[in-house]
């Protein structure tokens, strides 16, 4: 990374620019020359920064990792049932907005780049910090006894996120917001699932 402010802002503006390109046509139909287009900045300043656009391609999946998590800020939160449904409720809400529903970004990009060997390493583990950050919500919900003691917190995570990534695709493809609510609706079920039972109450002292 750049060790002067300036520097940071122009590498920025160049993964913002591949980022935004990358997400509206793909790896392999964007080139250099659209990137530097786009940012405005020149050959020398781009390899300055990246070797070369595989690099530059590492640093996208990074990027679109933060846009994903800031779209998501109630998952950096989550610690009872309250905020599970915050966090669930404000995907639909976002996906509601004029426009969506959305693609994910990392989606997109994990469909292009999975059979990839030089790319699937770094998807793979940009997903893997997007469950952890509910799985860790997840463990801590578990220890407060909130979700049953026999959960395993990583593979519901997991679990999760697969089915919200399948109602944004669905979604996305037929421009309609009742796949990704109905996604919505059967994470928030497959969690509660692993709700504990009511502890039995004491009969009322006669």
């Amino acid at each position: 990374m750049p060790v002067t402010e300036r520097g940071r802002r122009a590498r920025a503006a160049i993964v913002d620019a591949a980022a935004v390109l990358i997400y509206q046509r793909g790896v392999r139909a964007t080139s250099l020359d659209d990137v530097l287009a786009v940012a405005g900045c020149g050959k020398s300043q781009l390899y300055h920064y990246f070797n070369d656009k595989a690099e530059l391609v590492g640093a996208v999946i990074d990027r679109q990792l933060e846009i994903v998590l800031a779209a998501q800020p109630g998952l950096m939160h989550i610690e009872s049932w309250a905020t599970v449904d915050s966090w669930l409720s404000g995907i639909v809400q976002m996906h509601s907005a004029p426009g969506g529903p959305f693609a994910c970004p990392l989606g997109k990009l994990a469909a292009e780049l999975m059979d990839d060997q030089s790319f699937r390493p770094r998807v793979d583990a940009a997903f893997g910090r997007w469950v952890a950050l509910l799985s860790d919500g997840l463990r801590t919900m578990r220890d407060n006894g909130d979700l049953r003691a026999d959960v395993d917190p990583d593979r519901l995570a997991a679990n999760v996120i697969a089915s919200l990534q399948g109602g944004m695709l669905v979604g996305r493809v037929r421009a309609d917001i009742t796949p990704m609510r109905d996604a919505v609706d059967m994470a928030r079920a497959q969690l509660r699932r692993w709700k504990p039972a009511p502890t039995d109450q004491p009969e009322p002292t006669r």
